[in-house]
């Protein structure tokens, strides 16, 4: 994004497999709410979803999430982007299902987009992309769920002109 002596190696913090409330714990018990970010990305929700939670649960704790997020980014929205959730509806693992899959991560979607909109949150869709598969080759690992190496570029270069935008003082 930037020469390298400008940016130091992210912090993360979530892990595959949380839902809202396993990375809300974690964001509380970490300190790193003590501290104050450049800047702070989320994204979190297709377990909430695959796991069957509420789409109302799933849209307090987002909120919750969003809100603390930008406290970490010292009170600035503009310091924070959200991505959408992708559809692993379009995966080996769940083409059985695609369509109820699909309908349901559209709903958790929108939610995300309006909470991060009513937020001031930049908010990068990248389900499209995760919708391409099998019409596009390699976007999914070898456990046939999991976004590849190759789908995760694709992502980040759907958004990163606007994220160097987000970085320039």
């Amino acid at each position: 994004l930037l020469p390298s002596d400008t940016l130091s190696a992210p912090t993360i913090l979530a892990a595959t497999g949380w839902t809202t409330n396993n990375l809300s714990q974690a964001l509380a018990s970490s300190g790193y709410e003590d501290e104050t970010w450049d800047y702070v990305s989320l994204l979190i929700g297709v377990n909430n979803q695959y796991q069957g939670l509420d789409l109302e649960q799933y849209e307090v704790e987002f909120s919750d999430l969003l809100n603390r997020a930008i406290g970490c980014a010292g009170g600035n929205p503009l310091r924070v982007f959200v991505v959408s959730i992708p559809d692993y509806g379009y995966t080996p693992f769940g083409q059985e299902n695609q369509q109820t899959i699909q309908s349901e991560l559209a709903a958790f979607n929108g939610a995300c987009l309006s909470i991060s909109a009513d937020a001031g949150v930049a908010y990068f869709n990248i389900t499209p992309i995760s919708q391409q598969w099998p019409q596009t080759d390699y976007l999914i690992a070898n456990d046939g769920l999991h976004p590849s190496g190759w789908q995760y570029t694709l992502w980040v270069q759907s958004f990163v002109e606007e994220v160097k935008g987000m970085l320039r003082p």
